[in-house]
């Protein structure tokens, strides 16, 4: 992410989100499990937002979920889906906004790449233990977290 991209996210996210009320009647973000040999799940802190949180972005334009999600693990997290990424689950973000969804992936089988995401944009990287999570994990990641890792019921929403 660029450096005015990062002093601007502030003022520039809320415009984003209006502008996609306007001109897109949902859009569909996708957030990404991957643990390493140690069952440790891989976990990012961005530089413009609080928070630990699955590594995920956007769908792009002509893009399909499963290759974005393929696309950001790489970006952010230097993760390379060796196979299909495994849907978990369907969510409505209606925090973020009305028509806005998230679909969540399992990166079964992977390969280590060179993370793309500058230190701005990934602050860092890590993979945790599920029982020693860092301080700061986002509300929304450990509920994910309890859906695929202690059998908790799956919501609807993120």
């Amino acid at each position: 992410m660029s450096d005015w991209r990062i002093r601007l996210e502030p003022m520039i996210t809320p415009a984003f989100r209006a502008w996609w009320r306007i001109s897109r009647p949902a859009t569909l973000g996708v957030r990404g499990i991957a643990c390493d040999m140690a069952g440790r799940v891989l976990l990012v802190r961005h530089g413009y937002v609080k928070g630990w949180h699955l590594p995920g972005g956007g769908v792009e334009r002509g893009e399909t979920a499963p290759a974005a999600i393929a696309r950001e693990m790489a970006e952010e997290g230097g993760v390379a889906a060796l196979g299909l990424p495994r849907i978990v689950g369907l969510y409505a973000n209606h925090a973020n906004f009305a028509g806005d969804h998230i679909a969540l992936f399992r990166i079964e089988s992977w390969a280590a790449c060179p993370p793309q995401a500058s230190a701005r944009e990934i602050a860092e990287r890590d993979f945790f233990a599920l029982d020693a999570l860092p301080d700061g994990v986002t509300s929304a990641t450990r509920r994910r977290l309890a859906e695929v890792f202690d059998g908790a019921p799956i919501s609807a929403t993120w």
